[in-house]
């Protein structure tokens, strides 16, 4: 069920023949438009609990009209109520008023819920029960699910409130001009115009004037690496990529099981494997003939064998503990094999 097409017309009545600019800041009107669904559900359920016969959804449109006329009139009489408020002070006692129309709205919304509290939701401990933040959630779910309150109605409804309490014109536009067609011509240039964000795939939409803000943080942004591998990606994208395939990803020697402890970016892996093969050669040997016990000068004497074979430079091919470990047994065994052949020999003759 949607509000009454006059609603919007009953609430800025004031203003049908002004030619004032309706720009507001896009992310706050969504922000209030959001506080109002929540405020609804809250007042329905708080002003139906423990009443068997009647239910949320019996009470909102009912409500819905009643709480919007309710910030109509708080809204208006904002400004009214700051001044004499603030004059009305103890001398020399600063007086803090927020600037914040969302802060100010949805204690407006406070307002309305306290009043519209039933008895049992006054006397029992239903305001402090876990039962009902979850009913207020579930409800506030279904209505949006439903369409019961779109969007863009309370949207439309929550400028107004904006502007209304906005008194320092800190989030909405405000400018007058004497034809429309002079407004019209702001509004194209205007910097509280919602706008779409350009990016592909997001869906944001926010006032003009923060653009820029939007763009250093969008999701759907394409951006250099930022460990400067030279690729361009999503920027949400991003940590998954320098930590899985980022070629300049800092990564442990994959010999680390074995006892090489260095770390180097991923590009640098081949020229590592390269440099420290020795190294890692020496750690292979260690972990094959480790049931054999052999010593230092014995391993040692298999490194030498092995670096004086024509096979030494293949094996930095192997970048991995299973494929070095197999290249250097079957070196191993290719080098032992003519030493067998030759005692075959000697021992024939």
């Amino acid at each position: 069920m949607e509000l009454p097409l006059t609603e919007l017309q009953l609430i800025n009545n004031s203003s049908l023949f002004q030619f004032d600019c309706p720009n507001c800041d896009t992310e706050l009107v969504h922000k209030v438009a959001q506080l109002l669904l929540t405020g609804l559900a809250t007042t329905c359920i708080d002003n139906t609990a423990g009443d068997p016969f009647r239910s949320y959804a019996s009470v909102a449109v009912p409500l819905r009209k009643e709480m919007v006329d309710y910030l109509t009139e708080r809204s208006q009489n904002f400004i009214t109520e700051s001044i004499v408020g603030t004059v009305e002070a103890v001398p020399n006692q600063q007086v803090e008023v927020s600037d914040d129309p969302a802060e100010i709205i949805s204690d407006f919304m406070d307002e309305f819920g306290n009043i519209k509290r039933n008895l049992f939701g006054r006397v029992s401990g239903w305001l402090l029960s876990e039962n009902r933040e979850d009913k207020i959630d579930d409800f506030a779910q279904d209505m949006e699910t439903d369409n019961f309150w779109p969007i863009d109605r309370r949207e439309g409804i929550s400028a107004i409130f904006i502007k209304n309490v906005d008194l320092k014109r800190k989030f909405h536009c405000g400018e007058k001009y004497e034809s429309a067609e002079k407004l019209h011509e702001h509004m194209t240039k205007c910097t509280y115009r919602k706008i779409s964000c350009e990016n592909e795939g997001c869906r944001a939409k926010f006032s003009a004037f923060s653009k820029d803000e939007h763009d250093v943080v969008c999701a759907y942004k394409m951006v250099g690496c930022e460990q400067k591998c030279g690729e361009k990606l999503l920027r949400r994208d991003m940590d998954r990529h320098c930590i899985t395939v980022c070629k300049m990803r800092m990564v442990n020697c994959p010999f680390y099981q074995i006892g090489c402890e260095s770390a180097f970016v991923q590009s640098e892996l081949s020229k590592h494997c390269q440099e420290f093969l020795s190294d890692h050669v020496l750690y292979v040997l260690k972990s094959v003939h480790k049931r054999e016990a052999l010593s230092e000068d014995e391993l040692e004497a298999r490194r030498h064998m092995l670096k004086e074979s024509d096979s030494w430079d293949d094996l930095s091919e192997s970048k991995d503990v299973r494929s070095l470990t197999w290249a250097v047994k079957h070196l191993e065994a290719k080098l032992k094999r003519p030493e067998s052949d030759r005692e075959n020999a000697n021992s024939v003759s």
